[in-house]
């Protein structure tokens, strides 16, 4: 069995109160162990505590109770002993804008205590795994958002760490560019062997993960592989909307004796056999049925069953 990358037990972090507001509280008991060389995923919305416990990970901020160890080295006691063994790609752009893509990475080694030829080389090996020793002489505000967020993770990546941390790191890219960069971090992860980390609110995110923990207000609700989680719902999700769905809800479900739950003004059925139910349902209700859908679970749908609210709802709390 390969040994941890990380062992987070009892993990809580309580925010100090303001003025006017009370005191609170964005991780609540977390317990959690990722193996080495595992691309693990947390998924949940925002104010569901994925940023804190990414700053936590990263040495940033000290929780306010529980032990979080990253490869036997404690968070708490020995930061500089964990900063040594990870690599950290931040949500907001962390590039001096005014230095050249190869004067970044300079920079961060001279961090790292790096210097001299090695550090030339180190840089250089950096920038052709990412694919930007061609652009080593371009100043980083003139690059595209996808070319930052690769020498972001160059960055990252210049001491050769044993796990790299990534908080949201496609905020701000297209479609095209989000493919891109986690296609280059899975090959990252089966080429090197790496331990990665990724904290998401995206669903297709989510799924290219070996295994992922669903976080809302501070708890994790679920945990497992995608695949794994997706059949704790079986068969088929049904969504149904219509004029007055309260009332649409109770009449199919005294009819069919179904259990249905509504989110965002729509009726939602979980059903074995989706197909023939809905058959049911629109000869008994089309006159009322403004639309109807029948898909295969979603993890949305699991966090939907687990919280009663989609990971896309609005918190007015950032965590």
């Amino acid at each position: 069995m390969s040994s941890l990358a990380i062992n987070i037990s009892g993990l809580t972090h309580r925010y100090p109160a303001k003025k006017g507001s009370e005191e609170r509280k964005a991780l609540d008991g977390v317990s959690l162990q990722i193996p080495e060389r595992e691309l693990f995923g947390v998924l949940g919305p925002n104010g569901g505590g994925k940023s804190t416990l990414f700053k936590i990970l990263s040495t940033l901020i000290t929780p306010t109770e529980g032990s979080v160890k990253i490869f036997g080295e404690d968070v708490i006691s020995h930061p500089s002993r964990v900063r040594s063994l990870i690599g950290v790609v931040f949500q907001s752009p962390a590039l001096d804008k005014k230095l050249t893509v190869e004067e970044n990475l300079i920079a961060q080694g001279y961090l790292y205590g790096q210097s001299g030829h090695s550090l030339r080389e180190n840089v250089k090996a950096g920038l052709e795994r990412m694919g930007l020793w061609d652009r080593r002489k371009e100043f980083a505000e003139k690059l595209s958002g996808g070319l930052k967020r690769r020498v972001e993770i160059a960055k990252a990546l210049l001491h050769s760490p044993r796990l790299l941390i990534l908080d949201e790191p496609t905020t701000g890219l297209d479609p095209g560019m989000r493919r891109e960069l986690w296609d280059y971090l899975k090959e990252l992860q089966n080429k090197s062997g790496m331990t990665l980390v990724v904290t998401t609110h995206l669903m297709e995110e989510a799924d290219g993960c070996e295994r992922i923990a669903l976080l809302d207000k501070g708890k994790i609700v679920s945990l497992g592989a995608p695949q794994e989680l997706r059949k704790e719902l079986g068969g088929n999700v049904i969504s149904i909307k219509s004029a007055d769905p309260e009332r649409l809800k109770t009449e199919i479900e005294a009819a069919f004796k179904a259990g249905a739950s509504l989110a965002d003004g729509e009726i939602r059925i979980e059903k074995e056999m989706g197909p023939d139910f809905l058959a049911q349902v629109m000869g008994k209700f089309s006159s009322q049925i403004h639309s109807i859908t029948i898909g295969k679970p979603t993890l949305e749908d699991l966090f939907l069953r687990k919280t009663g609210r989609r990971i896309s709802d609005p918190e007015h709390s950032h965590a």
